[in-house]
């Protein structure tokens, strides 16, 4: 089995590496070489023995014992030269290859190493965080390349599942804060109608009628949490929505309730605006609203509902003739369980989280969500959302209007 070291991407890069730079060098090596025997003649050398003579007198000739030679032709000792030559250029290569090879694996060690720094900081980075510490992020400081896309990449996964996490922690917290009460309520009438024999059928139905209205109220808060669970984790459908029938389908289910306190309802929803989003969750968003508006406003009141679109951006305004909203307060009254003050300044019913969930949601879809108010004066919230109509960005103003459409500025008018 290969050791570990062996099985890891440095390893095999730098084996590739230094694989491919020894092919390259064999093949110009070896192509010089074919090349220059191919140009040029050689053979081994085969000399032949000559004896020496002299010539003696009257003409003779006399050998000379020990003193022989070696002989040859011009044109074989140049190609003997030739093939000295090439066999040694033949070695050498050989020799450089070699040397090449370990330098090479030296080299693309050193190289890969580098290149893969990134990838060790990645590593080290998602081993470290765990489901406690979400925040960390893996760093994307180095140069614009597939590496910094990937890390990119990873913290856009961890920004997710970091909101999920605390989505989820949210959730629980806020269902162990908020169902306390409701089932304290109900423990307290049960026990008291368990634990005496002489309870009477009116105090039994008393009861009945206080765990049934805790019960209405743990059902409602516990739907209440899952909507704002559910927008920050952002699991919305995309649809076309018409803005101006969603609107008119809310106020439809606050008919009854608001005839119930007198109030009158005021409708200007012309048809026109769209956008993209999950039908369901602007209709909760819009429905919040209005039931604020319907819990706020004194007997007798008005309550407008209108829309339209305007630079780009389509919007759906609800105004009511409450106590009004305090400009310190106006931030306020967007946070979880913070309740607002009816009619008699006392604070209203409710779980506190109807325009937490609005703003959750208009922000998911890229909207925006404003209150325009003062002590005394009623307040109108505007939902700001992206008009369908508007696709190219030059058609939509960069940020949604801080104007209020049915104040001053009335974009009705």
């Amino acid at each position: 089995m290969l050791p570990s070291w062996l099985r890891t991407i440095r390893a095999r890069l730098a084996l590739t590496y230094s694989a491919v730079l020894f092919g390259v060098t064999a093949l110009l090596l070896g192509g010089i070489y074919l090349a220059l025997a191919g140009s040029v003649e050689s053979r081994p050398l085969d000399p032949v023995t000559v004896k020496k003579f002299e010539k003696g007198p009257g003409g003779t000739v006399k050998y000379r014992p020990g003193e022989d030679f070696q002989a040859a032709d011009i044109e074989d000792v140049q190609a003997f030269v030739n093939f000295s030559t090439l066999e040694t250029l033949r070695t050498y290569s050989w020799l450089a290859l070699a040397g090449l090879f370990v330098l090479s694996l030296a080299v693309g060690w050193w190289v890969a190493g580098r290149a893969l720094r990134p990838v060790g900081a990645i590593t080290t980075t998602a081993r470290d965080i765990s489901a406690t510490d979400l925040s960390r992020r893996i760093p994307t400081d180095g140069p614009p390349d597939e590496l910094r896309t990937l890390g990119e990449t990873i913290n856009g996964m961890l920004e997710r599942i970091e909101r999920a996490f605390t989505a989820q922690r949210d959730l629980v917290d806020d269902v162990s804060h908020e169902l306390r009460n409701p089932v304290a309520v109900i423990e307290a009438n049960v026990d008291a109608v368990l634990s005496r024999e002489d309870v009477t059928a009116e105090e039994r139905a008393h009861a009945a009628v206080v765990v049934h209205r805790a019960t209405s109220r743990m059902t409602g808060l516990l739907e209440d949490l899952l909507a704002t669970a559910r927008s920050r984790s952002g699991a919305f459908a995309d649809e076309v929505v018409d803005l101006p029938r969603l609107a008119a389908e809310a106020v439809d289910e606050y008919r009854i309730l608001s005839a119930d306190r007198g109030l009158v309802l005021s409708l200007a929803l012309p048809p026109g605006p769209t956008v993209i989003g999950d039908r369901e969750a602007l209709a909760r968003g819009l429905g919040n609203l209005l039931s604020n508006a319907v819990r706020l406003s004194p007997g007798g009141g008005e309550i407008v509902v209108a829309s339209g679109s305007v630079r780009g951006w389509a919007w759906v305004a609800v105004r009511d003739e409450g106590p009004g909203i305090a400009e310190e307060d106006r931030d306020r009254v967007f946070q979880r369980f913070a309740r607002t003050a009816g009619p008699d300044a006392a604070p209203t019913e409710g779980h506190g989280l109807g325009l937490t969930i609005a703003r959750q949601v208009v922000e998911a879809h890229q909207g925006r969500i404003a209150v325009h108010s003062s002590p005394g004066a009623g307040a109108t919230f505007v939902v700001w959302l992206p008009d369908r109509a508007s696709t190219r960005p030059e058609q939509r103003a960069p940020a949604a209007p801080d104007d209020d459409p049915l104040g001053p500025t009335n974009f009705l008018a």
